[in-house]
């Protein structure tokens, strides 16, 4: 055998591995692991972080609960006390009333039916709030202990209730009212039953306002009537 057919020879075999060794390459398949997937941020699932969405965004995952604008008011959409689960305002104004002069009248809002200041000396103001409810909201008694917690004074007992109250009857209403001094603010509220529905009036402030008030808002409820005869 010649150095040159020995030579061809084998560089045909070397040649013919290359390509078996590159065909194999070719076919070889490689499964690499899956990256691990970083959680969400609570913000982009609808979680409790909405806030943390960019300015203008609309919230992922619903619309969040928002407060009230009366901050003494429960929360639209909260459960009613007695689990009836009803709307926490009433959807008509079936109930109309004449304020003092002296007043000063506020946006009604979307939880309030009627809203005002009351002034006072030296800058000193009420707030007089209507608000009106489906049901009874729990009862006289009930109503009458949050107001309590309100101004800071501790619950009565439901035998002590009706020394608690008094009575006005004026346009066909039974209207029971209470007088509440706490150690920081005191409180002038009124509830009047009427079509299936509570109306709260109710005035909150400094207890010289109160004090100096309390005839005229008897008066002013006296003035407090149905929308329709």
């Amino acid at each position: 055998m010649s150095l040159r057919r020995f030579s061809t020879q084998t560089l045909v075999v070397l040649l013919v591995t290359l390509v078996a060794g590159c065909d194999d390459r070719k076919i070889t398949a490689y499964r690499a692991p899956k990256d691990a997937v970083a959680a969400l941020p609570a913000a982009a699932t609808g979680g409790p972080n909405t806030n943390d969405l960019p300015p203008g965004h609309p919230p992922i995952g619903g619309t969040p609960a928002t407060a009230p604008a009366d901050p003494n008011a429960p929360m639209a959409g909260a459960q009613l006390p007695g689990g009836a689960g009803l709307p926490l305002v009433a959807g008509d104004n079936a109930i109309v009333w004449t304020a003092p002069a002296h007043w000063i009248a506020k946006p009604a809002g979307s939880i309030r039916k009627g809203s005002y200041t009351v002034p006072g000396d030296g800058g000193a103001a009420a707030d007089l709030s209507v608000t009106a409810v489906p049901g009874d909201t729990g009862g006289l008694f009930a109503n009458v202990n949050r107001w309590r917690g309100q101004v800071g004074l501790a619950p009565i007992a439901e035998s002590q209730l009706q020394s608690s109250l008094e009575h006005l009857d004026a346009n066909g209403f039974h209207i029971e009212i209470v007088t509440l001094a706490g150690p920081g603010n005191s409180l002038l509220g009124a509830i009047v039953p009427y079509n299936g529905q509570t109306w709260f009036f109710k005035m909150a402030g400094p207890a010289a306002i109160i004090t100096r008030e309390k005839a005229g808002f008897v008066e002013f409820l006296r003035t407090v009537k149905p929308a329709q005869p």
